[in-house]
């Protein structure tokens, strides 16, 4: 699911889009930022709905075997245990799964190849042949052939790489969250009880991170330019242009939590920026972001603008 970090990356990205472009309608900018988020779980139901369309080829392979010229035993009497995986039901009864495959209009009749591609090789691997084999199924035997298929089938596939690629354009960013929600789905799939199994959740608690990122959104282009200027006075030796947009929008996004966020603590702040840099900045920018937070923060406490509450300490 996605953590404080995730969140804090989407709200880069939202205010690299806002400063990027002409449009300076914040509201217009805000509801990017939510669909941002939304597009994870939307991603993240696409991908169930893929692991259930793979299964479900296993009936119309059945039917291409059975109409061959010359069928051999097997063609003719496949084992098509897995059209009864408990999983899959459990997912296929899931009123909330159900909505959302509504909600985002999914439909994967434009790629039936993708089906034929990925169930071909789960056909081929012995994992599947050893799943086929046992007779002592249950939910738990059930959850790890559809484990294989996600994370060796399907994310080993550099087609079903593509399909995600071109319909989420932060798909490299997001993956890793997506395959927490997956296997979070696993975790919460244990139940012979379809009702009481329950779909992962974006967020720990959507609605205090919704606050955080929307209040973290607004606050740093509020304050944009008196955040500008306490950078500028610390950079006066640096070309404007030689630092990196990235650099910039990550000191007042944590400049933006050490003063109007008093229940995030300073070193949290600073700590998440930093990694946050490591993966979205230059190979530089982490000392640099560093030591320039570094020496506003100092004047910041010294003039006691910090306030920090509760655990929320400033050391």
């Amino acid at each position: 699911m996605l953590n404080r970090r995730h969140l804090r990356v989407k709200v880069l990205q939202a205010l690299y889009g806002y400063h990027q472009s002409s449009n300076r309608d914040i509201k217009l900018h805000q509801k990017g930022l939510l669909k941002s988020v939304d597009s994870v779980y939307e991603m993240y139901i696409w991908m169930l709905s893929l692991i259930q369309e793979v299964v479900g080829y296993a009936a119309n392979d059945a039917e291409e075997r059975a109409n061959k010229h010359l069928p051999t035993a097997e063609d003719l009497n496949p084992n098509l245990k897995i059209l009864e995986n408990r999983f899959v039901a459990s997912l296929a009864a899931n009123k909330e799964y159900v909505a959302a495959v509504k909600k985002y209009k999914i439909d994967w009749t434009f790629d039936p190849e993708l089906f034929k591609s990925l169930f071909n090789t789960l056909r081929a691997a012995p994992e599947y042949r050893e799943y086929l084999d046992r007779t002592d199924d249950s939910l738990h035997s059930d959850k790890d052939i559809i484990k294989f298929i996600f994370k060796k089938v399907i994310l080993k596939s550099s087609l079903a790489e593509q399909v995600f690629e071109d319909k989420f354009i932060n798909w490299p960013v997001d993956r890793d969250v997506l395959q927490a929600l997956i296997a979070k789905t696993f975790k919460n799939f244990s139940n012979d009880n379809y009702e009481l199994n329950k779909l992962a959740e974006v967020t720990v608690n959507w609605e205090e991170d919704r606050e955080f990122i929307v209040d973290l959104f607004d606050q740093c282009i509020r304050h944009d330019e008196e955040y500008q200027e306490l950078i500028a006075v610390k950079t006066q030796n640096w070309e404007p242009d030689r630092i990196a947009m990235m650099d910039t929008l990550l000191m007042k996004m944590a400049l933006t939590e050490f003063l109007n966020f008093s229940s995030v603590p300073v070193k949290v702040t600073i700590n998440e920026y930093l990694e946050i840099s490591k993966e979205f900045s230059t190979p530089k920018s982490n000392s640099f972001i560093n030591g320039i937070l570094d020496k506003i923060l100092a004047e910041l406490k010294a003039s006691n603008k910090i306030k920090k509450t509760g655990r929320g300490l400033i050391e």
